[in-house]
């Protein structure tokens, strides 16, 4: 990977904050999970104020992804491997 645009992603939220995509992930994912900014999914490294919350739903990923100029989207991707590799490195804290 390498590009998020490269992703069949959905945008949840456009023009985001960080308290407001938590926020929906606290509201609508089975599990969140939180991480440092600099954590890598996607081969990218999240941006954001610590603690960063990534949402799973099964395969699905939601988090936040901050483009330079263009402000924080809160994003949904559907990834196995990635929502795997959350669970084995984040700190769950939902539920």
């Amino acid at each position: 990977m390498g590009c998020i645009e490269k992703l069949d992603y959905e945008v949840i939220i456009r023009h985001a904050s960080f308290p407001e995509a938590a926020k929906y992930i606290r509201a609508h994912c089975a599990e969140a999970y939180e991480v440092r900014p600099g954590f890598r999914i996607f081969d990218k490294a999240i941006i954001g104020i610590p603690p960063v919350l990534i949402g799973l739903d099964g395969d699905v990923v939601t988090f936040p992804f901050t483009k330079p100029c263009h402000g924080t989207f809160l994003l949904r991707v559907s990834d196995g491997a990635e929502a795997a590799m959350i669970r084995s490195k984040a700190k769950r804290v939902k539920p």
